[in-house]
């Protein structure tokens, strides 16, 4: 079957896959910055304790293997059901509300653990098991579902809080939501989850994950995931203070943020592009060892605009890549019978890791008042896991093969 032959008859999945994904949890930044402001403002709540509520999305990381288990037993389908049916309720559970935090704070943990099975983690799954020629494109389309959303729905949802209230959002979000979710199961070819079930004998936990901790290829990714994700603090939460630290005018750190944007859409769709026509491999170490160069250059002496445009660039470029990456190498050293179960644990290795960088970056700056000792710090650490990569050219191929004939 040809590239664009396959991507085309398996339409459904991955149609399935780009809304679930865009529409899911991936959303909760989104929707989080445009009503949190007149939330807040409305409850009396304080900024630092709403902040601080921020750090219980730890329980996430803890939650992700789980959930990439239960994707394994009972497929896609099922699995993404629990959050379909569960994310409508969650938002309308925050519009009824009292002026609690402490009520917030139960719902946001609910969300933040039932709701992960509408995310990449189960969602993947999708183009990897039904597309192997066109896979790295697929996974990329997928992947560009949350920022097509959030670039559409961002601005809309802002000017609806604005002129109805944010219990009004809420309750919009729960319908849009909800048919999202009937939309997302409808195109899931029930085919895909029996095929790979009943296709594959069914083990318990007990038996796949000594197959999946003796497996080098699994320690590998591991420690390269570890390595690479740490200086995700700086993307999410402190590039413009690392620009305006090396000379840069608030005006000027804008301009270099959207290039950040920029990066990760770039990113995405040549990573996917390349990984379908290269060796995966070199195209993962290229790739993810991008962001050192561009951390050693923002830590560098060299801050003229146009060169501090092109690292912050890189930055993006491997943070949007990165998801494409993860899912393909998976697929490439795994049987897919257990695609879910390391799918969530290298879910939150990268999610422990991004918060063991921001402890990191905050004793640095505790000792020397800047960015520049975690900026080569990070640099090096993202440098030895992409170097990592590599040495997956060894590893051993699935020993199994599930494909979906639609």
């Amino acid at each position: 079957m040809t590239y664009l032959a396959e991507l085309k008859s398996n339409w459904r999945p991955l149609l399935a896959a780009t809304i679930g994904v865009g529409t899911g949890m991936s959303l909760a930044g989104t929707i989080t910055s445009a009503i949190a402001p007149s939330m807040i403002a409305a409850n009396g709540w304080s900024k630092a304790d709403f902040a601080l509520v921020g750090s219980l999305g730890i329980v996430s990381s803890l939650a992700f293997p789980f959930v990439g288990r239960i994707a394994d037993v009972l497929g896609v389908r099922l699995t993404a059901l629990i959050g379909q049916v569960a994310l409508p309720l969650v938002y309308l559970a925050y519009s009824l509300m009292s002026g609690s935090l402490r009520s917030y704070i139960v719902i946001f943990l609910v969300q933040s653990v039932i709701c992960l099975t509408t995310t990449a983690t189960v969602y993947s799954r999708l183009p990897v098991q039904c597309i192997s020629v066109a896979r790295g494109a697929a996974l990329a389309i997928v992947a560009s579902g949350p920022a097509l959303v959030s670039a559409i729905g961002g601005p809309i949802l802002n000017d609806y809080v604005e002129a109805h209230g944010w219990r009004a959002a809420y309750q919009m979000l729960a319908i849009f939501a909800a048919m999202a979710g009937t939309i997302t199961f409808l195109l899931i070819p029930p085919e895909v989850d029996r095929e790979a079930i009943v296709g594959a004998p069914r083990r318990r936990a007990r038996e796949d994950y000594p197959i999946i901790f003796n497996a080098p290829a699994f320690w590998i990714l591991l420690a390269a995931m570890l390595l690479c994700n740490l200086p995700q603090v700086i993307m999410l939460t402190q590039l413009k203070l690392v620009l305006l630290d090396n000379g840069v005018t608030g005006r000027g750190a804008s301009v270099m943020i959207s290039a950040l944007s920029i990066g990760m859409l770039t990113g995405r769709l040549l990573t996917g592009l390349a990984l379908d026509r290269f060796n995966p491999f070199v195209i993962s170490f290229i790739t993810l060892a991008l962001p050192s160069l561009g951390l050693f250059i923002i830590a560098s002496s060299f801050d003229a605009p146009a060169v501090l445009t092109t690292a912050v660039f890189f930055l993006g470029f491997a943070f949007g890549a990165e998801g494409d990456i993860i899912a393909f190498l998976v697929a490439l050293c795994f049987p897919m019978r257990i695609y879910g179960s390391v799918m969530g644990l290298m879910t939150a290795v990268m999610s422990a890791s991004a918060a063991l960088g921001a402890a990191l970056l905050s004793l640095t700056l505790a000792r020397t008042g800047g960015f520049n000792m975690f900026l080569v710090i990070s640099g090096t650490a993202v440098l030895a896991g992409a170097t990592l990569l590599m040495t997956l050219s060894r590893a051993p191929r699935p020993l199994e093969r599930e494909a979906c004939a639609l």
